[in-house]
Protein backbone atom coordinates (compact mmCIF):
# COMPACT_ATOMS: atom_id res chain seq x y z
CA UNK A 1 0.00 0.00 0.00
CA UNK A 2 1.05 3.39 -0.52
CA UNK A 3 -0.45 6.71 0.82
CA UNK A 4 -0.24 9.97 -0.68
CA UNK A 5 -1.34 13.17 0.50
CA UNK A 6 -0.86 16.20 -1.79
CA UNK A 7 -0.94 19.83 -0.73
CA UNK A 8 -0.28 23.33 -2.22
CA UNK A 9 -3.80 23.83 -4.12
CA UNK A 10 -5.54 27.23 -3.90
CA UNK A 11 -7.11 30.15 -6.00
CA UNK A 12 -5.15 31.96 -8.09
CA UNK A 13 -5.41 35.01 -11.08
CA UNK A 14 -4.64 33.97 -14.52
CA UNK A 15 -0.79 33.81 -15.15
CA UNK A 16 0.09 33.01 -11.51
CA UNK A 17 1.88 30.34 -10.33
CA UNK A 18 1.46 27.72 -7.51
CA UNK A 19 3.33 24.29 -6.67
CA UNK A 20 1.44 21.59 -5.84
CA UNK A 21 3.45 18.89 -3.67
CA UNK A 22 2.50 15.21 -2.65
CA UNK A 23 3.71 13.46 0.16
CA UNK A 24 3.97 9.26 0.35
CA UNK A 25 3.99 6.90 2.76
CA UNK A 26 4.44 3.07 3.11
CA UNK A 27 5.21 1.06 0.37
CA UNK A 28 8.01 2.97 -0.78
CA UNK A 29 6.95 4.88 -3.88
CA UNK A 30 10.65 6.03 -4.37
CA UNK A 31 11.10 2.93 -6.75
CA UNK A 32 7.96 3.76 -9.16
CA UNK A 33 7.01 6.26 -11.36
CA UNK A 34 4.92 9.19 -10.16
CA UNK A 35 2.44 11.38 -11.62
CA UNK A 36 0.26 14.73 -11.41
CA UNK A 37 -3.64 13.90 -13.10
CA UNK A 38 -6.18 16.76 -13.01
CA UNK A 39 -10.14 15.98 -13.47
CA UNK A 40 -12.22 19.35 -13.82
CA UNK A 41 -16.27 19.28 -13.30
CA UNK A 42 -18.15 17.35 -15.87
CA UNK A 43 -14.86 16.06 -17.67
CA UNK A 44 -12.49 12.80 -16.88
CA UNK A 45 -9.68 12.84 -15.32
CA UNK A 46 -6.79 13.51 -17.43
CA UNK A 47 -2.71 13.14 -17.60
CA UNK A 48 -0.68 16.00 -16.54
CA UNK A 49 2.71 15.19 -16.11
CA UNK A 50 5.06 12.05 -15.13
CA UNK A 51 8.17 11.51 -13.39
CA UNK A 52 10.49 8.18 -13.67
CA UNK A 53 11.27 6.62 -10.60
CA UNK A 54 14.90 8.39 -10.85
CA UNK A 55 13.78 11.63 -11.44
CA UNK A 56 15.38 11.80 -15.21
CA UNK A 57 13.00 11.39 -17.06
CA UNK A 58 9.85 13.93 -17.48
CA UNK A 59 6.67 13.83 -19.32
CA UNK A 60 3.82 16.09 -20.00
CA UNK A 61 0.47 16.77 -21.37
CA UNK A 62 1.05 19.19 -24.40
CA UNK A 63 -1.41 21.84 -22.84
CA UNK A 64 0.84 22.16 -20.04
CA UNK A 65 4.78 21.97 -21.55
CA UNK A 66 6.76 24.74 -21.11
CA UNK A 67 4.65 25.89 -18.12
CA UNK A 68 4.64 23.27 -15.72
CA UNK A 69 7.66 21.26 -14.36
CA UNK A 70 7.44 18.24 -12.41
CA UNK A 71 10.01 17.05 -10.15
CA UNK A 72 10.91 14.37 -6.96
CA UNK A 73 12.76 13.95 -3.97
CA UNK A 74 13.34 10.66 -3.87
CA UNK A 75 15.42 11.05 0.05
CA UNK A 76 11.95 12.73 0.89
CA UNK A 77 9.61 10.63 -1.15
CA UNK A 78 7.75 13.59 -2.71
CA UNK A 79 6.99 14.69 -5.79
CA UNK A 80 6.23 18.14 -6.83
CA UNK A 81 4.19 20.18 -9.72
CA UNK A 82 5.38 23.53 -10.09
CA UNK A 83 3.05 25.09 -12.21
CA UNK A 84 3.22 28.77 -13.72
CA UNK A 85 1.10 31.12 -16.36
CA UNK A 86 -1.63 29.72 -15.18
CA UNK A 87 -4.76 29.82 -17.22
CA UNK A 88 -8.67 29.47 -16.33
CA UNK A 89 -8.93 26.16 -18.32
CA UNK A 90 -5.79 24.73 -15.73
CA UNK A 91 -8.88 24.88 -12.53
CA UNK A 92 -9.28 21.55 -11.38
CA UNK A 93 -8.45 19.07 -8.78
CA UNK A 94 -5.07 17.59 -8.87
CA UNK A 95 -4.28 14.51 -8.08
CA UNK A 96 -0.78 12.59 -7.47
CA UNK A 97 -0.19 9.11 -8.15
CA UNK A 98 2.01 6.27 -8.10
CA UNK A 99 2.78 3.25 -10.60
CA UNK A 100 4.01 0.23 -9.18
CA UNK A 101 5.34 -1.38 -12.09
CA UNK A 102 8.16 -0.08 -14.37
CA UNK A 103 10.63 3.04 -14.32
CA UNK A 104 9.40 5.21 -17.08
CA UNK A 105 7.07 8.33 -16.79
CA UNK A 106 4.20 6.68 -17.88
CA UNK A 107 0.98 8.70 -18.99
CA UNK A 108 -1.56 5.43 -17.38
CA UNK A 109 -2.02 2.46 -15.39
CA UNK A 110 -1.21 4.25 -12.21
CA UNK A 111 -2.27 1.65 -8.72
CA UNK A 112 -2.71 4.52 -6.34
CA UNK A 113 -3.97 7.99 -5.80
CA UNK A 114 -4.33 10.89 -3.11
CA UNK A 115 -6.98 12.28 -2.48
CA UNK A 116 -6.72 15.19 -4.48
CA UNK A 117 -6.20 19.20 -4.23
CA UNK A 118 -8.33 21.90 -5.62
CA UNK A 119 -6.52 24.50 -8.15
CA UNK A 120 -8.87 27.43 -9.25
CA UNK A 121 -7.65 29.81 -11.39
CA UNK A 122 -9.85 33.08 -11.73
CA UNK A 123 -10.14 35.10 -15.31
Amino acid sequence: QVQLVESGGGLVQTGGSLRLSCAASGRTARSYPMGWFRQAPGKEREFVAAVDCNGADVNYRVSVKGRFTISRDNAKNTVSLQMTSLKPEDSAVYYCAVRVSGCYASTFGYDYWGQGTQVTVSS
